[in-house]
């Protein structure tokens, strides 16, 4: 397998880490940006527009760049690498990327134009109270109403819910899954924002008898399509958390070159180093399997089975990496002013975003008894 990116890639990893450095060179900057609502820059959010980066996995004919997997983790990359807090795996490769895979061809048109111009934000709708990262509805339900629908039920928490224009809900119906559009001035919608302990936006959205448009055609059960693009969604994560680590590791070795302990800068302990050491493998590992899984998204291979691989190993390297930023540099490491621990929150907000590590494993182990058994020593298997 080839792990090197073309020039249009590396052209395309160049002019979005261009823009992102300028619009955050600096933790404070940040800090400013998620301290008030909506807890990212609606003028980078348009820039990134401008750039085609908000229509890039979206075909053409529906208003996008038509690019792949491999080109949406570039971009992650890059905003996980200075914290970037706009959604565009929230908005555009999670909601985005399921009214392209379900949506009318109408639909598609009218939703994911305005968001690949940046005149509009979506938000994904689907987990529940009480729930763990399940790809089924239960809590809300839809009835139909005439020629439309009403939706009736809790949704929390939803990332950028509060600010989203559209909402993409699930709910339950007929013993299924089905999507629906939810405009941000609904009747019988509430929502209500918070602030999550990484800077971002999450809400609580309520739906009494809210009026929705179905999305796509017919009410079959589209758990499938869902689990589908939550890997996705995964696998963008992950390559988000690669750019977050990088970071993390880069800053870390650079105070180690510069903070003096007994006369001497810290790189100089040789335990110390090796722990630094010992991050960098746990960056590479994840850097290799979230690119291997972008590869497999973009060739249409396994992408759940893949997605799963991927949170599991930037899960492990995230906690690693993190943790060892924090007590490399001391006491700093945890302080607002100070960035690895935003980075750190950061990746642990990841983890706990659409399934953590350990789910994942347990996914994973289920599998394992689907694999023929082979006998080390070259045997035929008898049992």
């Amino acid at each position: 397998m080839d792990f090197t990116y073309d020039s249009e890639q590396n052209d395309l990893r160049e002019a979005v880490r261009g823009l992102l450095q300028r619009a955050y060179p600096d933790t404070e900057r940040r800090r400013s940006v998620v301290g008030s609502d909506p807890g990212f820059d609606e003028k980078t959010w348009a820039q990134l527009a401008e750039m085609g980066v908000l229509g890039l996995p979206f075909a053409e004919e529906d208003g996008g760049m038509g690019a792949g997997p491999i080109e949406v983790g570039i971009v992650a990359e890059e905003m996980g690498r200075v914290l970037a807090p706009e959604p565009f795996v929230e908005a555009v490769v999670l909601a985005g990327g399921l009214v392209a895979a379900v949506g009318t061809a109408a639909q598609r048109t009218a939703v994911l134009g305005p968001l690949s111009e940046g005149g509009s934000v979506l938000a994904f709708a689907h987990a529940e109270p009480a729930t763990r990262w399940s790809p089924s509805a239960s809590a809300v339900t839809a009835t139909q109403d005439g020629d439309g629908w009403r939706l009736t039920g809790v949704k929390e928490p939803v990332a950028n819910g509060a600010r989203a224009d559209v909402l993409v809900v699930s709910a339950a119906v007929d013993g299924g899954t089905a999507l629906f559009l939810v405009q941000g001035d609904a009747a019988g919608l509430t929502r209500t924002g918070y602030r999550t302990h990484d800077g971002g936006r999450a809400a609580n959205v309520t739906l009494d008898g809210t009026p929705a448009e179905l999305l796509g055609e017919g009410t079959a059960d589209r758990s499938a399509d869902v689990e589908r693009v939550q890997a996705l969604a995964r696998i963008a994560h992950a390559n988000e958390s690669v750019g977050a680590m990088e970071s993390a590791l880069r800053i870390t070795a650079e105070y180690l070159k510069t903070r003096k302990q007994f006369g001497v800068t810290l790189n100089r302990f040789q335990a110390l180093t090796f722990r630094a050491a010992d991050m960098y493998v746990s960056v590479e590992l994840a850097r290799s399997t979230a690119l291997w899984a972008s590869m497999v998204a973009d060739a249409g291979g396994d992408v759940v089975a893949a997605g799963d691989r991927a949170r599991l190993q930037t899960s492990r390297a995230g906690r690693h990496v993190g943790k060892e930023a924090i007590q490399l540099h001391g006491g700093i490491g945890v302080t607002a002013e100070y960035s690895v621990g935003h980075y750190t929150s950061r990746l642990t907000a990841i983890d706990h975003v659409l399934g953590d590590g350990d789910w994942a494993a347990d996914r994973l182990a289920a599998s394992v008894d689907s694999y023929p058994t082979v006998d080390p020593l070259g045997a035929p298997y008898t049992g």
